[in-house]
């Protein structure tokens, strides 16, 4: 999915490139977990500052064990058994991602080949044991034991809470630093507050499980 609609290094074909400037503006300034709408997501993500804008173009992780941590009993007895959808559509928009006839050929294709999947609210770490909060802003798009009106109070209050600033860590990047991160029960934010100027960073993902 990513190498359709995101460009990669010509020389090594795992790198994807991410060029953002004022004619392809940052599109990952929102909570959100990497490609959550496949059967098994990615486990971890590996990120190399290349061009940096004087200011800004920082990124924040939050850890969605941590936010699991501070539910109450009962709140986490509520989602305990509960399931959600992802949808590639939610974020990958054609108004978006559909300037040219070409770009919206490969947008089509990407929605074809990934139809929306389904994963429990609460993961459990396959290496730690620990639990998390596995739903996120940019693609859950209903969680599906609950009628729409509870359902979308509970993912919004769920989405809001991993938001919370003592979940977070906030890395102002340098020049060739590399960020790797655990992509399973972790949520990152890419700050779109450097434009007209430009940002390179190069991403490599690492394949993972079934949640």
């Amino acid at each position: 999915m990513q190498a359709k609609l995101y460009p990669h290094d010509p020389e090594v074909e795992e790198i994807i490139v991410l060029d953002t400037n004022t004619k392809n503006p940052p599109d990952s300034d929102t909570w959100h977990t990497d490609v959550p709408f496949i059967e098994c997501p990615p486990m971890g993500a590996l990120l190399s500052a290349r061009v940096l804008p004087p200011t800004g173009g920082d990124t924040m992780w939050t850890s969605c064990i941590a936010a699991y941590d501070a539910l109450d009993d009962e709140y986490k007895s509520l989602i305990e058994n509960l399931t959600a959808e992802h949808d590639l559509a939610a974020s990958f928009t054609e108004d978006r991602y559909g300037a040219t006839p070409e770009a919206r050929a490969q947008l089509a294709a990407a929605r074809e080949k990934n139809p929306p999947m389904v994963h429990p609210v609460v993961r459990t770490h396959p290496v730690s044991g620990k639990r998390g909060i596995y739903v996120n802003h940019s693609f859950t798009t209903r969680i599906i034991e609950l009628e729409p009106k509870k359902g979308a109070e509970v993912l919004n209050f769920l989405t809001s809470h991993v938001a919370r600033p003592e979940f977070t860590v906030r890395w102002k990047w340098k020049q060739y630093d590399m960020a790797f991160w655990d992509n399973r029960l972790t949520q990152h934010y890419a700050f779109a507050d450097y434009l007209p100027h430009r940002r390179v960073m190069h991403r490599a993902t690492i394949l993972g499980d079934k949640p």
